[in-house]
């Protein structure tokens, strides 16, 4: 059966801040990350600046929390994270919950902002709303990361199928039919002899 587009997965980055109010609660929060299945790609321990803080809270340049916002997030250190698994942004949001404290409070209980949030503007984490601004907003705590799209887990299936097996269901064919005294030394040997991707050295 095929997949269908909206039911397709896939691994995404997104950008998470634990805010000044809630680094306190830091390691209990980083324990909710990692069995949530996420990986850590990057961690840094940040102090903005109002002016910094202004820049990566440009969208809501206009808002009448807008001042408070850049005020409370320059306030104190943040810890930032890059995470990454499937449908990051979304799963994160959902694990974050409602972005208004008492609304969090209320459907989501278990959610971080309803455990470690005072308010809605001390909500304790933030995370990207969109892809695009996952891509902004990481590289703004970390300007050195380069962001490539991770493939999909039917591009990944593609490519081993295509590109991967038929080379390595010959070399262990050939593995059975020599019986070597390593055979795992044998089998990396040969792959990188036989490697499909790399010319052939003729003299």
């Amino acid at each position: 059966m095929g997949t269908n587009a909206e039911d397709r997965v896939y691994v995404e980055r997104t950008l998470a801040l634990i805010k000044p109010d809630a680094l306190h609660s830091a390691r209990d929060i980083e324990d909710v990350i990692l069995h949530s299945g996420f990986t850590i790609v990057q961690k840094r321990k940040v102090q903005l600046s109002p002016e910094q803080c202004s820049d990566f809270y440009a969208n809501q340049y206009g808002k009448p929390t807008f001042s408070s916002l850049t005020t409370f997030m320059s306030s104190g250190p943040t810890l930032a994270y890059t995470l990454s698994r499937e449908n990051a942004i979304s799963h994160w949001k959902f694990i974050m919950g409602p972005t208004s404290f008492a609304k969090a409070r209320e459907i989501q209980p278990e959610s971080l902002r309803a455990k470690y949030g005072t308010s809605d503007l001390q909500n304790a984490v933030h995370g990207s709303e969109s892809f695009t601004d996952a891509e902004r907003e990481i590289k703004f705590i970390f300007p050195n990361t380069v962001i490539e799209p991770f493939p999909s887990k039917e591009k990944t299936e593609e490519y081993l199928s295509k590109r991967v097996n038929p080379t390595l269901l010959m070399g262990l064919t050939e593995l059975c039919k020599q019986k070597p005294a390593d055979p795992c030394m044998w089998l990396a040997d040969w792959l990188i002899a036989n490697n499909p991707n790399q010319p052939q050295i003729m003299w």
